[in-house]
Parts: structure tokens; sequence; C-alpha cells
């Protein structure tokens, strides 16, 4: 027997052991005799008595418990196969007539049972009022059981067999349970301390971030809190919720709107034995799928190493779990399991290769600064239109796709003015909020490309509602490149997708200039501007200049 057996008497240890050699059909969920054996063991004793009857009727374990619960023992792993369930339903006493507790539904769900019945000892110690629940596929509810009441086990006609036979093919038929070939189901959790509209929109784009890298979002989760948790940030009660929702809606990856410490990583990975991914190991992802040219593949190896460094001790736990997929591929995933003291070693060789592809992007610079060229660098947000611009400005084909970071390689193109004067456009990484550290640094010598420009061209999305809250990321990241003295012309792009009086307000308070990348709406006004900025800068007024960086604390 199993649970709290201590303080039994021996005649009472043999009658519940005497449970073992009960059966009921296999049509009914609990018979009527077992029942009663049941509510008069658990009056006797003082204590809940439950039994874990498998499909075919018999008892496979009898548990004990005190007066307010049962406590299950070790059920191993479940089921395999199409079945969502563990193939034991749980029927237990209750000495008061309330019901299912939380920790029964809770069982319900993390160990995937048939159902949990409870059944009421009546003072004279006769069954009672029954209460059930079992679970119930995505699509039927919002909540991941039902709960039935039953006046009686007398009552009880339901034929059980039938009724566990089409809950399973319910479940087997599930749309949003089945398993989609190359992609991961995701919940979404973001944590908030203050701004709660702020966290809604960061993870609003964390969606984006997920969906680029090719997760199926299934959910989202937005908690408010006083501080931070420090083992699971979110804390061990809507941890557990996040368990049974994923259960609910067959989840594999777990994505948080931060970055997490090592230590938290593993925690929520050995909690909910899912994947877990933070912010960072998102955008590393993104990177590592984008990247395409020998240097830029060498930037994001070094910052996934750079990222997984202090995570080496904890993988075998925590990212395994991922088994190749979002958060562990890229140009360094067959490095990354290697041991602190020979990853350190390939972080400083991917250094120096890096240190020596950033002399030849040098020297290529002074061979334009000889040339007398301006340069135009376009930066601004991910997905703000950088690439389109440059194509539309340049002719060109670069690859422009709706997804964030689209662009990672630096792209260099010359323009020619009517004038027959002529300028180096350059197209760089886009920018994010929290863009990680490690990002930063790996992909310094390419952000170097930014301090030889002459102009810096800040491409805003004026659709986006958030378009202030990017301007302000964008400019937070120049701020700490030291690029606060680069003049800078704020340019809203998709003025076509914007409501007019919107863009009208943007432009009376920040300036700049509207136009369609898209389209080439605009294009004249800001050509014009250009070649004033650039060759007669001289004639400008006041008004007409181009700003600088704006402090950072102003906006």
């Amino acid at each position: 027997m199993y649970g709290n057996t201590s303080g039994l008497k021996a005649e009472q240890n043999r009658e519940l052991r005497k449970l073992y050699q009960r059966r009921v059909p296999d049509n009914v969920f609990i018979s009527a005799p077992l029942a009663r054996r049941l509510t008069e063991l658990s009056k006797e004793t003082g204590r809940r008595i439950g039994l874990l009857l498998d499909r075919r009727g018999c008892v496979d374990k009898v548990v004990v418990g005190d007066a307010h619960r049962v406590f299950l023992p070790e059920l191993g792993a479940r089921r395999a196969g199409a079945s969502r369930f563990r193939g034991v339903r749980l029927i237990h006493t209750s000495l008061r007539p309330t019901g299912l507790s939380e920790d029964d539904l809770t069982d319900l769900a993390l160990l995937q049972l048939d159902a949990v019945v409870t059944i009421h000892v009546r003072p004279e110690g006769l069954p009672g009022a029954v209460q059930y629940a079992y679970l119930l596929p995505p699509e039927a509810s919002e909540e991941p059981w039902r709960v039935e009441d039953v006046p009686s086990v007398h009552e009880w006609s339901d034929d059980w067999l039938a009724f566990i036979t089409d809950l399973e093919s319910q479940f087997a038929r599930s749309p949003k349970l089945k398993r989609v070939e190359g992609t991961q189901g995701a919940i979404l959790v973001g944590i908030t301390l203050r701004n709660p509209h702020e966290a809604h929109r960061s993870l609003q784009e964390l969606e984006r971030l997920a969906d680029t890298a090719g997760l199926r979002i299934l959910d989202r989760e937005l908690q408010n809190r006083d501080k931070l948790d420090g083992r699971t940030c979110i804390g061990k009660g809507k941890l557990q919720e996040l368990i049974i929702r994923s259960m609910h809606l067959g989840a594999e990856v777990l994505v948080f709107d931060r970055e997490l410490s090592p230590s938290q990583l593993r925690n929520i990975a050995e909690l909910t034995d899912l994947a877990v991914l933070d912010r960072t190991q998102l955008i590393l992802d993104i990177f590592a799928q984008h990247a395409k040219s020998r240097e830029g593949k060498l930037q994001v190896e070094l910052a996934q190493l750079r990222y997984r460094m202090p995570r080496l001790a904890i993988m075998p736990t925590a990212m395994s779990r991922l088994t190749g997929g979002i958060g562990s591929r890229g140009p360094g995933e067959t490095k990354l399991e290697i041991n602190r003291r020979r990853a350190q070693g390939r972080v400083t060789r991917l250094e120096r290769e890096l240190k020596t592809l950033g002399k030849n992007r040098a020297l290529r610079r002074k061979r334009r600064q000889k040339a007398g060229l301006p340069v135009v660098s376009i930066v601004g947000y991910t997905n703000a239109g950088k690439s389109t611009l440059l194509n539309s400005l340049t002719h060109s084909e670069v690859v422009v796709e709706d997804k964030l970071f689209a662009t990672l390689d630096p792209t260099t193109r010359r323009f020619r003015f009517p004038e027959e004067r002529e300028i180096i456009v350059t197209d760089t990484v886009g920018f994010i909020h929290h863009l990680p550290d490690t990002l930063i640094r790996a992909f310094k010598a390419t952000l170097e490309e930014l301090e030889e420009a002459d102009l810096l061209l800040h491409i805003l999305d004026a659709s986006d509602e958030g378009a202030h809250r990017q301007m302000r990321a964008v400019n937070t990241i120049l701020h700490d490149l030291g690029l606060d003295d680069r003049p800078v012309q704020l340019v809203w792009n998709k003025a076509d997708a914007t409501d007019p009086l919107r863009l009208r307000e943007l432009l009376d308070q920040y300036g700049g200039l509207p136009i369609s990348a898209l389209y080439r709406e605009g294009f004249d006004r800001l050509l014009d501007r250009l070649e004033r900025l650039l060759f007669r800068q001289g004639q400008l007024g006041e008004h007409d200049s181009a700003h600088r960086a704006p402090d950072v604390s102003a906006l």
C-alpha cells in the first residue's frame, strides 16, 4: 500500500490490502459494492482512501491519505503513442462534501490520468454524491478539464469503456495536438514588474520573433509581479499552471520574454520537462538561420558561444531537450557541447579571425574615402523597411522578407544623383529592444561601418503604434555604440499604410520625411534632402539641417 499508512490497525491494513482482490466490470466507472467498501473503510480509519483502477477494472494501487487528501506514489512514464492518457483512473473518498480539490485537478492534468473521481462519505459510512473530472482536447474548452456531478454511484449508468475510448479518439483527432513536421509548439511567457502595457507590446514582439524562428505559437501568458522569483522568475504556482497549459495544448517549448540566468534556465527545464528558451536564445537562433556570409556566420557562432559558455554545465538537462531545434542550430551547433576550456579557445580563434576580416573591411572603407564618396548608412528597427529602401534607391535586389532580422550581412551599393554625384549607401543589421550584448559585441566589426558614415538614415515604421518606442531603442543602441555625434535624418517609412492624422502627429513631434519605400513615394523630397545634406550643407537653414541623434533620456 502507498501513502499515509502509519497508525493503522492490523485489521484495517488487512482489509485495505483485500481491495487488490476486487475487480469492477470494464464498462463502469466504479461498482456500487466497491464504492461502499471504500467509504466504510474511510469512515473507520478517518482517512481518505484511494484506488488506481486500470482499463480492465483491476486495482493497480491502493493509496491511503489523511483527512484532506491522498498522496499519489510515483507512477512512472506516461503511455506513448497517440493516447494522451496514462491508462488508470483515480477514485478516492472524501470525508467532507467538498467535491474535487485543486490538487485533484492538478494531478489529473500533470499525471495525465484517465479520470479523477471523488465519492462523499456519508455520516453512516455509505457512499453519497459523486463528482468526477476528465481532460478535454484544446478545441473543446479553454479549461483543460471538465467537472461533472452524479447524485450517487447507484445512478451512474455511463459506460466507462465507451466514454474513455471516445475521449481518446477526440484527442487523437485534435488538429491542435497534431505534430507538424519541422515545427515545435510554444507558449510565450512575459513578466512585468511595473508597466503592463509595455510588457504586452514586448510580448507581441516576442511572438514575431518566435514566428520568424519557426515556432508555432499556441498560447501567451503575461504575469504581473512585484519582484522576480529568483529560482524560476515566475514562481512555483504560475509554473505549474504553465505545465498544465502546455500539456493541454501539446506545447513543447516555453519562451520567456527576458534573459534567464543559467540557474533559472536549469530550474525551469527540470520542473517542466520542456525545452526552455529566453529572448536572447531566440534572437541568436534567428541570426543563425539568416547568416549567409563567412563573417556573418562567424559573428553568430561567437555570440552563441559567449551566451552558452556560462550554461554549458546545464545543457544536458535544459538545452538538450531542443534536440537540434529552435535555439540550438547555427554555425556553432556542433561545437556547443564542448567543455568550457575548449569553448574559450574557440572564442579566441573566432575573435582573431573576425579581427582579420575587420581589417579587410577597414581597407575597403579607406578606398571609398579616397574616392571622396559620401557614405549614408541606413539604420533602424528590424523590419522597418531598410532593405526595401536600399533596393528602391539603388535598383538592387537585396533579399527582402516580412520577417525580423532578414538582413544580417551589411550590403553596400552606389547611388548616383541626377547631377552626376555619387554616394555609397549601406544597409546594416536591424536593431531591436534588449538586443543581446553578446550580439552587439560579436557584430562590432560590422557596426563599425556606421562610424564611417557621413549621415545615418534612421528608418522608422510609421504604421507601427510603437514607433516612438522603436526610435528610443535604436537611439539607445546608437548611444551605446558611441555614435551620438553622427548626423541623423529621420525617415518615416510605410506612410501609405499610416493614418494621415497619425502621420502628421509623428512629423510634428519628431520631424523627418514621410516615404513609402515599397512604392517609391516621397523619394523626390528624400533625394533632395540627401543631396543638400551631403553636397550643399552650407546652404541649409536651421530648420532643414539633419539633427544629431536625440538624447536617449529625452525620448
